[in-house]
């Protein structure tokens, strides 16, 4: 396994990379959030010989599900550790950046000293019955709006 680290500090439309090379050295790239940007990814570790790399972000629910899946799907090694453990990581080295490009770095920083946990999807069926749960949640949400409106109306 490479001794080369990847960070992502991902969002909605776009991903930062950071690789951490043994020597501290750090090259970082900005991707699209969406399939095109996954290949580019892959195409990127290549290119410097970080293929089969460590990969490591944090847990954004839908924004990170679709390139860990992807990652994981070409046996990639990946971790999606819950934010708050990479929050306590920041603070212990004192980061003051707050900056998609410094958050990736410390990631890969992160991966490197504590080199979580791989992670494994939840099955397809679980995956499909929480994006239904979630659905219904929000249409409950707006029966509650409608209905407080239509009350307040009548008042």
């Amino acid at each position: 396994m490479s001794m080369i680290t990847v960070g992502i500090d991902i969002s909605k439309a776009k991903f930062d990379a950071a690789l951490l090379f043994p020597n501290n050295k750090v090259k970082t790239k900005k991707f699209e959030n969406k399939a095109a940007g996954f290949v580019e990814l892959i195409d990127w570790l290549k290119k410097n010989e970080a293929l089969d790399s460590h990969v490591c972000l944090e847990a954004t629910g839908t924004y990170s599900e679709a390139l860990s899946i992807y990652l994981f799907e070409l046996s990639h090694p990946v971790s999606v550790v819950n934010p708050s453990k990479i929050k306590g990581f920041s603070q212990s080295e004192l980061a003051r950046n707050k900056t998609d490009t410094a958050d990736a770095q410390l990631i890969a920083r992160f991966c490197r000293a504590m080199d979580p946990p791989l992670w494994k999807p939840k099955s397809q069926h679980i995956r499909e019955l929480g994006d239904w749960v979630r659905r219904l949640q929000g249409l409950q949400q707006l029966y509650t709006r409608c209905t407080s409106r239509c009350e307040q109306r009548r008042i």
